[in-house]
């Protein structure tokens, strides 16, 4: 069970997965505390139950919490360091998920040898199916990244690295990788329809093959190209639409590109904070 205090800062949808995650996994409400300034997000968390809330820093417990997590996005970080920074104790865990923020760019704004954990998690956690990935400084030690763990393992499956440099492509993948999913369904509904199936019809099937694809892709031991050839028949209808797909100038090229260019605004984004710390 985890165990607090623990402060969020930040309540959007992340932000509010990562509370439901942690209070299902067994914090106590009061043991966290969220700040979160916009006032309708506020009152949503509040059916969280005794969870404090605040609007802003000054408005917080002045007791030190064991982990500090900021869960706000990236083109804001650099406002919330210099409100945070100063504020933190250099014996509490910071956990940030802000896509592309660097560790060197978090550690300027805490208190030399304050442990910091990057995370990269992604939207199922909403579900508790998420995929995140964690990076740690020098100054974190086994508790801290034990913590950390912790907290990401109450929404999901929790992966480490030691290269912080492929956090950009984490965030390409697992990070960005439901949207290109949720998007797959969009496409294939659209073509259905344009092909002659009824649009209601369409958008159902589209949804449920994919949704039912990923969750037997979840149960299955076997790896996804072995799914893929044990529905794909010589000779077939799934032959003849792989044929066109695996093309190398359509999918593989297509998504090699789209994760390239993911990567690169985390890039992006990372220099745009360090530049607005500095």
């Amino acid at each position: 069970m985890l165990s607090g205090p623990i402060r969020l800062v930040g309540g959007g949808k992340m932000g509010a997965a990562l509370a439901r995650g942690w209070l299902a996994a067994g914090l106590p409400p009061q043991a966290l505390e969220i700040v979160e300034p916009d006032p309708k997000r506020r009152g949503e968390l509040a059916a969280l139950g005794a969870v404090r809330l605040a609007a802003e820093a000054d408005a917080c417990d002045r007791v030190s919490p064991r982990a500090l997590v900021l869960a706000v996005k990236p083109q804001i970080m650099p406002a919330v360091l210099a409100e945070w920074g100063p504020r933190a104790s250099a014996s509490t865990l910071v956990l940030s998920i802000a896509a592309g923020v660097a560790l060197a760019t978090l550690e300027a704004a805490f208190a030399p040898g304050t442990p910091i954990v990057r995370a990269m998690p992604n939207t199922p956690a909403a579900i508790g199916r998420g995929a995140s990935v964690l990076v740690a400084n020098r100054a974190a030690g086994a508790a801290d990244r034990a913590l950390a763990h912790e907290l990401l393992a109450a929404v999901g499956e929790v992966h480490w690295i030691e290269d912080e440099e492929l956090m950009h492509l984490v965030t390409a993948l697992s990070g960005s990788g439901p949207a290109y999913v949720f998007y797959l369904v969009e496409v294939l509904a659209d073509a259905a329809r344009e092909l002659g199936l009824p649009d209601a019809l369409a958008r159902r099937l589209a949804r449920a093959t994919v949704a039912g694809a990923g969750e037997l892709l979840r149960q299955s031991p076997a790896e996804p190209e072995t799914l893929r050839a044990e529905v794909t028949s010589p000779g077939g209808t799934t032959a003849a639409a792989l044929a066109v797909l695996m093309a190398p100038e359509n999918w593989p090229r297509a998504v090699r590109a789209a994760l390239a260019a993911a990567a690169q605004r985390s890039r992006e984004l990372g220099a745009a904070a360090a530049q607005a710390k500095g």
